[in-house]
């Protein structure tokens, strides 16, 4: 099994990059999609989310209003401190399970955001980084999520910065071009994974 870190900032392209290797055949973990199941409504997350932060982060239908816990996170650095010390432990655990549910010969790809935050590219075989410039990623965050040019620029200076993320990687996947730019620039990267993984099989 060949367990790889995958990250990059927000609007990099990094989910595209996961969903280009699942179609090659690689088992992508979700870090983000694990973080929203581990607090649903009667989680220990869900309850311990509600404690930290009160009704004001609750929705009408009594799950978590994301967009109001975001608001209130990205504003306060010790907030946001205290909301990852509730889910990163959790999102570890249940990456892990999903980790040891794998076959043997996998390829195994864990697609998390805050990777080089964490201090834990150690966890890791290798470390793959989707990089693209800030301009960019503000056009793309501008399009795919609807957010405003500042609104993109604080979520981008929340993260890691650019040069932190390139000092993890071991490989780097370029997204500044089209789609058929980036599927040549997987192609490669899936090569050398496989190679990377026959390589490490006793």
């Amino acid at each position: 099994m060949l367990v790889v870190g995958l990250t990059g900032g927000v609007g990099s392209g990094k989910s595209t990059v996961a969903h280009m290797l699942q179609e090659r055949g690689a088992v992508v973990i979700d870090a983000d999609a694990i973080a929203r199941s581990v607090v649903e409504p009667g989680t220990d997350g869900f309850n311990e989310v509600l404690d930290a932060f009160g009704n004001e982060v609750l929705d009408r239908d009594g799950s978590l209003d994301r967009k109001a816990l975001a608001a209130v996170v990205f504003r306060d650095p010790q907030a946001r401190e205290q909301l990852e010390q509730i889910i990163h432990p959790l999102v570890r655990r249940q990456s892990d399970l999903m980790t040891a549910l794998a076959d043997d010969d996998a390829v195994v790809i864990h697609d998390v955001p805050l990777l080089a935050e964490t201090g834990r590219a150690g966890d890791y075989d290798l470390i793959v980084v989707v990089d693209a410039p800030e301009d960019q990623r503000i056009s793309r965050l501008l399009v795919s999520r609807g957010w405003d040019t500042a609104t993109a620029r604080s979520r981008i200076s929340a993260q890691a910065t650019r040069e932190e993320r390139l000092a993890i990687a071991d490989e780097v996947v370029v997204n500044d071009g089209d789609l058929p730019a980036l599927e040549k620039a997987v192609d490669a990267l899936w090569e050398e994974l496989r190679r990377r993984q026959v390589g490490q099989t006793p």
